[in-house]
C-alpha cells in the first residue's frame, strides 16, 4: 500500500487526481487531501505520506514552506509539485527539497500516472534496501555474539590470534590497539568479600545473561564473553597503553554503577575485577590480573592497580619487551623469541654496560624461565643435575658477545623443544582424529564427537584441524565419503539409496547434490563416464 497526499486549494484538482489514481492504481493507494498550507503540514504529521502532490500557491503557508516543514519530520516523503506557476526560483527551491517532478498545470493524466509509477519504484527500492538492512542486522545479532565469544576464548586461552586479529577487529568494530579485561563474577550473596554458591548461580545465570550483556554494553564500549561457571569476561578497548588516574577512577565508578543497576533488576550479587591496559597480544595477562583483583578484594569492585599485588618496575625497565619475550618462548616461536632476546640484551648492555654480573643474572633468569616452560610442555626431560655447569659457564664468559651467543643458544633450544613437542602433540591429535573419521565416516558423526575422542575442546580442535589439514572438519569428512562413494558407484548392483546410506547420508537427493558439488557430475553421470 502507498499513502498519497494531495495538497491543492482547488477541489476540482484534488478530485481529478483522486480519479486518476483510483482508476490506475485500484486498491493499492490510500489517499488523503488538504487545501491549506497549515492543514497540509498537520495532515503530513498524522498521515505520514509516501508521495505528496503539492501546489505552491495555497492559502496561508505556501507549498514550498510547507514542504520544508514536512521534510523536518519525514525525510522519506517523495514530493511532486503540480502548479500553475512556472517560476525558476520555485523550481530551484523544489530541487533542493528533493522534488522528483515539477509539473505545470494543466497536466496530462498519462504524465501523472508515469510520475506516480516512478515514485512507487523509488519507494519499493527503498523498502527493499530497508528490508535487506534489517535482515543483515538480524543475522549480525546472531553471529556477533558468537564472534565475541570466540574472541574472549582466544584471550583467556592465551591463543595466538594475531593472524585473525585484523578481520576480527573489523567485524567487532575494534579500532584501538590496546585494551583491558574485566571479570564480572556472580553469587547468591557476598560474605566477607567472597561470593557464595557460584555453581548454583551459574545454573540459573543463563536466564538473565541477556540483561547482564545489554547492561555491560550500555555502560561500556566492550566485547562481552559467555558465562563460564559464574564468571563473564569482558574486553574494553583503549586507545593508549595506560590509564590516567582520573580515567581509572571513572572506570571503577562506572563498574560500581553497573553493579547497583544490576542488583536492582536481578536477585544476584556481583563482584568486578579489572586488569591493566595491555597490547592486544597480551590480553591474557590483563585477564589474569582482573581475576586476581576480584579474588583479593573485599569490596565489590577492584582494579589491579589499587591492589597490593604484582610487581612494580623502574621507569626505564622494558616490561613490554620482557612480556613479549616470555610470550614468544611459551609459544615456541623461535624466530621472534631470538629477536626479542637480542633486543633485551641490547637494552641491558646499552643501559647498564658496567653491570656485568646483573646482566649475567638476568640472562640466567630468562634461560631458567624458558627451560621451565620446555619442561612443563613435555619437550624436555628434567633431572636434578641438568644445570650443573650453568654457573661456571656464565662466570667464565669474559665478554658480552659470548654471553649473548650462549643466551640465544639456550633460548633457541628451549623454543625448539617446546615447538617440537607441540607439533608432536598436534600431529598425534590430528592423526587420531583422521583415523576415527576414516573408520566412522558411514555414521552420523559430528565435530563434537571427534573432538571428544581426541579429548580437546571443539573450538580448539576445529582451528587446529584447519591449520594442520588446510580443510575444515566437514570438508575433510565429505571428501572421505565422496571418495568412498566413487568406489561404490563402480558396483552396478548397488542402488543409489544403498550407497547413500553406506557413506553416512540418509537423503539420496542431498547425497546427489553434495557429490555433484565435489565431483562436478551427478552420481549417475559419474557411473556413465566410468562406462558402467
Amino acid at each position: 500500500m502507498y499513502k498519497i497526499m494531495l495538497a491543492d486549494d482547488e477541489g476540482i484538482v484534488i478530485d481529478s487526481l483522486k480519479f486518476i489514481i483510483e482508476k490506475n492504481f485500484n486498491g493499492s493507494c490510500i489517499i488523503e487531501s488538504a487545501t491549506t498550507g497549515r492543514s497540509v503540514i498537520e495532515l503530513a504529521e498524522r498521515f505520514k505520506p509516501d508521495i505528496a502532490f503539492m501546489d505552491i500557491q495555497m492559502p496561508g503557508i505556501n507549498g514550498i514552506e510547507a514542504m520544508k516543514e514536512i521534510r523536518r519530520t519525514n525525510s522519506s516523503t517523495i514530493f511532486v509539485i503540480m502548479t500553475a506557476y512556472d517560476k525558476f526560483n520555485y523550481a530551484k527551491e523544489a530541487i533542493n527539497l528533493g522534488v522528483i517532478e515539477y509539473l505545470t498545470k494543466p497536466v496530462n493524466h498519462t504524465v501523472i500516472v508515469n510520475v506516480i509509477k516512478r515514485a512507487m519504484d523509488l519507494i519499493e527500492e527503498e523498502r527493499r534496501k530497508r528490508s535487506n538492512d534489517l535482515m543483515i542486522r538480524e543475522k549480525l545479532e546472531i553471529v556477533i555474539p558468537i564472534i565475541e565469544s570466540d574472541f574472549i576464548y582466544s584471550i583467556i586461552s592465551g591463543e595466538d590470534f594475531a593472524t585473525e586479529a585484523t578481520s576480527v577487529k573489523e567485524l567487532l568494530g575494534i579500532k584501538d590497539d590496546y585494551g583491558m579485561m574485566m571479570v564480572l563474577e556472580l553469587g547468591d550473596s557476598l560474605v566477607e568479600g567472597n561470593l557464595t554458591n557460584p555453581v548454583g548461580v551459574s545454573v540459573k545465570a543463563q536466564s538473565f545473561y541477556p540483561i547482564i550483556r545489554d547492561s555491560l554494553k550500555t555502560e561500556f564500549q566492550c566485547i562481552v564473553g559467555p558465562i563460564m561457571v559464574n564468571k563473564i569476561a569482558v574486553f574494553i578497548p583503549c586507545d593508549k597503553p595506560q590509564l590516567e588516574y582520573d580515567e581509572r577512577t571513572n572506570l571503577i565508578e562506572a563498574a560500581r554503577k553497573l553493579i547497583r543497576d544490576l542488583t536492582k533488576r536481578i536477585d544476584v550479587q556481583f563482584k568486578i575485577g579489572i586488569g591493566s591496559v595491555t597490547s592486544m597480544d597480551h590480553l591474557e595477562t590483563s585477564y589474569k590480573e582482573a581475576n586476581t583483583a576480584s579474588r583479593n578484594s573485599k569490596g565489590r569492585v577492584a582494579h589491579v592497580k589499587d591492589m597490593p599485588i604484582g610487581c612494580e618496575y623502574g621507569d626505564d625497565y622494558p616490561i613490554d619487551l620482557e612480556k613479549s619475550l616470555f610470550d614468544m618462548i611459551e609459544k615456541g616461536n623461535l624466530d621472534k623469541a631470538k629477536i626479542e632476546a637480542n633486543r633485551f640484551f641490547d637494552w641491558m648492555t646499552h643501559q647498564y654496560p658496567d653491570n656485568e654480573m646483573d646482566i649475567k643474572l638476568k640472562v640466567l633468569e630468562f634461560i631458567l624461565f624458558a627451560e621451565q616452560k620446555a619442561f612443563l610442555s613435555g619437550g624436555m626431560t628434567y633431572y636434578f643435575t641438568y644445570r650443573k655447569d650453568y654457573l661456571t659457564t656464565i662466570i667464565s664468559l669474559d665478554n658480552y658477545e659470548k654471553l649473548r651467543s650462549w643466551f640465544l643458544e639456550k633460548i633457541s633450544d628451549a623454543c625448539r623443544n617446546i615447538n617440537s613437542k607441540k607439533e608432536e602433540l598436534e600431529s598425534g591429535v590430528i592423526a587420531k582424529a583422521k583415523a576415527f573419521m576414516e573408520e566412522n565416516y558411514h555414521k552420523d558423526i559430528s565435530l563434537d564427537d571427534v573432538s571428544r575422542i581426541v579429548d580437546i575442546s571443539p573450538y580448539y580442535f576445529s582451528k587446529l584441524f584447519k591449520e594442520e589439514t588446510g580443510e575444515n572438519f566437514i570438508e575433510y569428512l565429505t571428501a572421505i565419503r565422496m571418495e568412498r562413494a566413487k568406489k561404490l558407484l563402480q558396483n552396478r548392483e548397488l542402488s543409489m539409496k544403498n550407497i547413500c546410506i553406506d557413506i553416512g547420508y540418509s537423503d539420496p537427493n542431498y547425497f546427489s547434490r553434495i557429490f555433484k558439488k565435489y565431483a562436478g557430475v551427478t552420481p549417475t553421470e559419474y557411473r556413465e563416464t566410468m562406462g558402467l
